[in-house]
């Protein structure tokens, strides 16, 4: 079984402020993909359109640091590219490790524009 990587720790997840951020257009993620959002200070999400639904988590797997945007999407989960953990977009919790999960954040669809509360 594959281990957490002790030395690895997310330095680009979001602080929890509770604020909305705007991050881009609906129809600049295309359904079935992600991509990585950059917000202030160098924090980093990844965000995904699932057909037509919206998901957000943080951008970096907990067992090596891969980026989570770049995973391959099954459904309402991503597959981490480098050692296949897979996590649940609602909720972040890693569907192959009981012990493992990433923060996940709310998003929000306004008049086109989708907005991410951190």
């Amino acid at each position: 079984m594959q281990t957490f990587d002790s030395a690895y720790q997310n330095f680009k997840r979001p602080a929890r402020t509770g604020a909305l951020v705007t991050v881009g257009r609906v129809e600049d993620v295309p359904p079935g993909r992600g991509a990585t959002v950059e917000l202030d200070g160098g924090a980093e999400l990844a965000l995904y359109n699932v057909a037509g639904r919206f998901y957000a988590v943080e951008n970096f797997c907990p067992h090596r640091g891969a980026p989570l945007a770049d995973g391959n999407l099954c459904g309402a989960s991503v597959e981490c590219d480098w050692h296949g953990w897979r996590f649940d977009l609602s909720t972040g919790a890693c569907l192959n490790r009981p012990d493992a999960h990433i923060q996940s954040y709310e998003v929000r669809i306004e008049d086109g524009w989708i907005k991410i509360v951190v």
